[in-house]
């Protein structure tokens, strides 16, 4: 299976400057069979004076954003797994959702464990179901969930094949990511993918460095400090 990260721009309130920018990446390379999105990479996580409230830009699960992923997936013939600020009865939810070409909604987690500045979010209710895109096995986890997936979802871990990782990571110093991640790995034997957010506005240190983790817990490739694309085989 073809996989491929896109690390977009920090961007606030830019959602079509964004998915333009998702489109020319995909046009720009070979194809694949799935695409993730950083987390919160339309909307934007946080604005460029320190806003971290997205609650304006919440919708509901069927609004315009999963029809602009829906576009991307007929069009690139792919599973795109992408960002949503969810609006429902019970709560806002920094969601993720996976969108299939023939329209289906293939995945829709909600992030579990916000991190400290998101106190517009509602926790969500658990971790990622494990679900089945051209034969492989998916999971999925996002940001701040990374402290908590081997105590919440040792068994989803353990099923699947690949964890889907959207992230919009911050590190004072170093990158933490790849110590988190690898022995997740291992330990479950399955691959790891993550999305994060590229330099921007704002300009935080650890941005970039997307990354393809194999199933033995080896970091198999990596993007630099830039915006593009990760394309990887998981076999």
């Amino acid at each position: 299976m073809q996989l491929t990260a896109l690390q977009l721009p920090a961007r606030f309130k830019a959602a079509p400057e964004q998915l333009a920018f998702a489109e020319a990446l995909l046009e720009s390379g070979p194809r694949t069979d799935l695409i993730l999105l950083p987390e919160a990479a339309l909307t934007g996580y946080v604005s460029p004076e320190g806003d971290f409230d997205l609650t304006a830009f919440a919708e509901p699960l069927d609004g315009p954003t999963r029809t602009a992923l829906a576009h991307l997936a007929r069009r690139f013939d792919a599973l795109i797994v992408g960002p949503l600020v969810e609006r429902t009865p019970d709560g806002l939810f920094n969601a993720l959702i996976a969108v299939a070409p023939d329209g289906t909604t293939a995945l829709h987690y909600r992030k579990r464990h916000p991190w400290f500045p998101e106190k517009w979010a509602t926790p969500g209710p658990a971790s990622s179901d494990v679900f089945t895109w051209r034969g492989k096995k998916l999971t999925a986890a996002i940001c701040f969930d990374v402290h908590f997936l081997a105590e919440d979802a040792a068994p989803e871990l353990t099923a699947a094949d690949l964890l889907l990782f959207a992230s919009a990571w911050v590190d004072d110093e170093g990158d933490a990511r790849p110590g988190l991640l690898q022995p997740l790995a291992q330990q479950h034997g399955l691959a790891v993918l993550n999305a994060n957010w590229g330099p921007g506005s704002p300009l935080i240190h650890g941005q970039g460095g997307s990354l393809f983790i194999d199933p033995r817990g080896q970091l198999q490739s990596r993007l630099t400090a830039h915006t593009g694309r990760l394309d990887v085989t998981l076999p």
